[in-house]
């Protein structure tokens, strides 16, 4: 009896397979050639892998209350050894030291030992930490610095600021533009949609990562369909300027503004309504509005005649300009440190920073162009030019400007994408 229950329960498994997949019925001769086999066989051991077979090399920044511990770790280091010179030794003390956000590289085997990690210091020298023997040695590489020329066009749509911030120029190469440029065009007037501009400069990297802008090379500007060209000129062992292809200087021996990226809010008129005397009166200079705090720079060479307060300019310098020029600049917040009487100061210098002390109503510089004690408009004056190439320096200035101004050719009315 039990057997037959055995036999009945032992065949259904079969017969569900038989229904299932309609094979041929199971017969005697397949059951008795089922057979089941077991045998042991032998696996190869494993084998450590040879740490020096393989390397990964991974990177990490150094967080907030961060320990060497906790950095190895998302290094994915796995070292005793390397983790006590790490956090004892002198040699490693500069690791330990490392700011917030500083990058950390560490190079380690398949087994997570490490085989050198490395970083850079304040100074950008590469601090490498290498695994010698048994143990670790750190040492300082100098950093490799290098200048790599950049390309950069744009095209006005609303202000100068905005096309370089669009374009991707560095705001430094923005304000070398500006200043190279800022003699024959008003950039708070001149400009129109559609005016373009193409820049070639330096780019300072060290260890391949970027770090400063340097300078200009050569520069061109399209405003209003008339095309103004520079290029930077290397006229003594320490000095150097900007000249046009015909060897004249761009750099008048005023800036027609003294603030970068402004508006003109009120202009030399002989007769304005004040808006705090509540009365008609000559407005003698021009005003530009612009945040609290915004850079004021003398718009040429100078001496400084007075620093102070002074009637309704409130904060006010005054700098005297060859003789018989006066530059005048009112309702400042403050003045640059040290400025004083007396001192000389040249174009371009931050002297003071923009406020609204005085007779002023919003925060704006009050700007004045003086000849002979005489106000006039300092937007339509016209501005005496700097020196241009001497003669003894014609050849030399053509063969060193020929190539960068050919360059400009190359680019003219070419936009180049942004690639990075």
């Amino acid at each position: 009896m039990k057997l037959r229950w055995f036999v009945t329960l032992s065949s259904l498994p079969l017969l569900g397979v038989v229904t299932a997949f309609g094979i041929m019925p199971q017969t005697d001769v397949i059951s008795q050639s089922q057979k089941t086999l077991i045998e042991d066989i032998a696996l190869p051991t494993a084998q450590p892998v040879p740490s020096n077979a393989t390397s990964f090399w991974r990177n990490d920044r150094v967080q907030r209350g961060d320990t060497v511990a906790e950095l190895l770790r998302r290094l994915n280091v796995e070292d005793p050894t390397a983790s006590d010179y790490l956090r004892n030794n002198k040699d490693a003390a500069g690791l330990r030291r490392l700011p917030v956000g500083k990058e950390v590289q560490a190079e380690t085997d398949a087994n997570g030992a490490l085989l050198a990690l490395r970083y850079l210091d304040g100074n950008a020298n590469q601090v490498v930490i290498e695994k010698s023997g048994n143990g670790f040695k750190t040492h300082t590489l100098p950093a490799q610095t290098e200048k790599r020329t950049q390309i950069r066009t744009g095209e006005i749509e609303t202000n100068l600021f905005a096309a370089t911030d669009e374009a991707g120029l560095p705001d430094p190469a923005a304000n070398q533009l500006s200043d190279i440029f800022g003699g024959d065009i008003d950039f708070h007037r001149d400009l129109r949609k559609g005016d373009k501009f193409t820049v070639i400069y330096e780019m300072n990297y060290i260890n391949g990562e970027p770090v400063r802008t340097g300078r200009i090379i050569s520069a061109e500007f399209i405003n209003r369909g008339h095309i103004y060209r520079a290029a930077y000129f290397q006229t003594s062992e320490n000095s150097g300027d900007y000249y046009s292809p015909d060897g004249k200087s761009m750099h008048k021996a005023f800036l027609r503004s003294p603030l970068e990226f402004s508006r003109i809010s009120s202009v030399f008129s002989k007769s304005r309504f004040h808006p705090i005397l509540n009365k008609w009166r000559a407005h003698k200079g021009v005003d530009y509005a612009a945040p609290i705090g915004t850079k004021v720079k003398v718009t040429s060479d100078g001496v400084v005649a007075f620093v102070g307060k002074q009637h309704g300019y409130g904060n006010v310098v005054m700098v005297d300009h060859q003789g018989h020029f006066t530059t005048v600049y009112g309702h400042l917040s403050r003045f640059a440190g040290g400025l004083h009487k007396g001192e000389r100061v040249s174009q371009g210098q931050v002297i003071a920073y923009v406020g609204m002390t005085g007779l002023a109503t919003g925060p704006h510089l009050h700007y004045e162009f003086r000849m002979n004690g005489v106000q006039r408009d300092p937007l339509k004056v016209a501005l005496p030019d700097g020196k241009p190439i001497s003669e003894t320096q014609q050849a030399a200035f053509t063969a060193a400007t020929s190539p960068l101004f050919a360059e400009l050719d190359t680019f003219h009315n070419t936009r180049i994408a942004k690639l990075d």
